[in-house]
């Protein structure tokens, strides 16, 4: 029986909605705070969670944070008298399933019960399975709430655009959204931007005719006719010419392209897929990328994190890629050593999953027995030295200089420095205000406090 836990602190909203959803044959608990709900929860399991958020002591916000924290496939639908659109987006990018203002409609109520209950069913049968997304493997919260955005947006045409640095999975993904879109039996060309010559990136995106120019020694179609009807993944978006995002622009406007050298316009329509380790905010703002180019792209941003940030999933990415490449090799290496888990554990991976890989097969080849020990583990310290280095440097830039410091005033610089970082983390978490918290290392209510401090609008 689907159990469900209703928080509210009105004893005639408990009982109406207890009442309510026993008709409907769920198994209803009613606590009156969220302190007493997250006590509950601790205690016995639940598949769906209904709350206000206008509560004394831990408010539905709040209690929202905590449960993603601790229990981010659980989903939470809030509940509240007072309708405010700055809860509303702040409820959503927090991970709740949807909000619904007082006086609701009970068919309404129940039709989004059943939604949740249902998605809550199918991300706790498949949501880090490898056959519902070859090669993505992972059972963080992170990881848990990227299948979460490819389920939700492979089935729309949405343009989606997907961040991440060097090796963390970002076309893993785009093939994910591909195979789960409506056209997976359509195309995927995937390209990469930054390995194409300039002079050739226009006829590699758009085809070219006969003799349009020297080596064209017949018609070539480009990436959006081969795409035609399905999905095109542009990988290092970032590394586009100014002339390029030109022509790229109109395809995604007029959904149509003219090949290099024909005066023939051809109607295309393929949804794109982009990809970038760079931030397109700041290349906007030194002008090497076109801000209406960029809201075309990103309808839908997906962050992919470093595995430095979701160590967790270490464990099941070593016993994946020791599988794959004791086949691949014709070895037996099974088991890796408790010392040499340790040694990656204590490791930050600047080259991400990728060079876990690259670890884990050169430990494979090198290993005689059936287990790898520390010994066959390369690691490259020296790059993990420069990475952290490089993640810091954003920060320090945006420290005042000495002039600008006496000038303004030791309060005011650091008090533009503090947003600076908060916009830093809302942009490395892709939005998620509850994320950003977590890698300030600052309580929600602290972020909330210093967002609505320093009048930070959303990106």
């Amino acid at each position: 029986m689907t159990s469900i836990l209703i928080v509210d602190d009105e004893q005639s909203m408990r009982d109406f909605l207890t009442i309510l959803l026993h008709k409907e044959g769920y198994e209803v608990t009613a606590q009156a705070n969220g302190a007493d709900a997250l006590k509950c929860l601790e205690e016995q399991p639940f598949d769906l969670v209904i709350s206000d958020i206008r509560m004394p002591g831990i408010g539905g916000l709040d209690l929202l944070h905590s449960i993603k924290e601790k229990y981010p496939t659980l989903p939470v639908i809030l509940v509240t008298a007072f309708v405010s659109p700055g809860d509303a987006i702040s409820a959503m990018k927090d991970g709740a399933f949807d909000y619904i203002s007082k006086p609701f409609n009970v068919a309404e109520i129940k039709k989004v019960i059943r939604s949740a209950t249902a998605r809550k069913s199918s991300d706790t049968a498949t949501p880090s399975s490898a056959e519902a997304f070859p090669g993505i493997i992972g059972k963080s919260p992170e990881m848990l709430k990227i299948f979460d955005l490819i389920q939700r947006v492979a089935p729309t045409p949405a343009n989606v655009i997907i961040y991440g640095e060097s090796g963390t999975g970002k076309e893993l993904v785009a093939q994910a959204i591909h195979q789960h879109s409506k056209v997976t039996d359509q195309p995927f060309v995937p390209i990469t931007c930054s390995a194409i010559p300039e002079d050739l990136m226009e006829s590699e995106l758009f085809g070219h005719v006969k003799g349009s120019f020297t080596g064209a020694i017949q018609d070539k179609a480009g990436l959006f006719q081969l795409a035609n009807n399905g999905t095109a993944f542009l990988d290092e978006i970032g590394e586009l010419s100014p002339i390029i995002q030109t022509k790229l622009l109109r395809v995604l406007q007029e959904r149509e392209i003219k090949p290099v050298g024909s005066t023939r316009i051809e109607r295309v329509n393929v949804r794109i897929i982009a990809a970038t380790n760079r931030n397109l905010e700041q290349e906007i703002i030194a002008g090497r990328f076109r801000e209406d180019l960029f809201y075309r792209l990103a309808v839908v941003p997906i962050r992919m994190p470093p595995l430095r940030e979701r160590k967790g999933d270490v464990p099941l990415l070593v016993h994946y890629f020791m599988q794959k490449h004791s086949q691949l090799l014709g070895k037996k290496v099974q088991e890796i050593s408790s010392y040499g888990m340790q040694v990656l554990m204590n490791y930050d991976f600047p080259g991400n999953v990728r060079e876990l890989e690259n670890i884990i097969e050169r430990g494979v080849a090198l290993e005689n027995s059936n287990i790898i020990l520390p010994e066959s583990l390369t690691l490259s310290t020296h790059r993990m030295e420069r990475r952290r280095k490089t993640d810091i440097d954003p920060l320090f830039q945006a420290v005042a200089s000495k002039e600008e410091l006496f000038e303004r005033g030791l309060e005011e610089v650091i008090n533009d420095l503090e947003k600076r970082i908060i916009r830093f983390a809302l942009e490395k978490s892709n939005q998620s205000r509850m994320r950003a918290a977590e890698l300030l290392r600052i309580s929600f209510r602290s972020l909330r406090y210093k967002i609505k401090k320093y009048e930070i609008e959303d990106l």
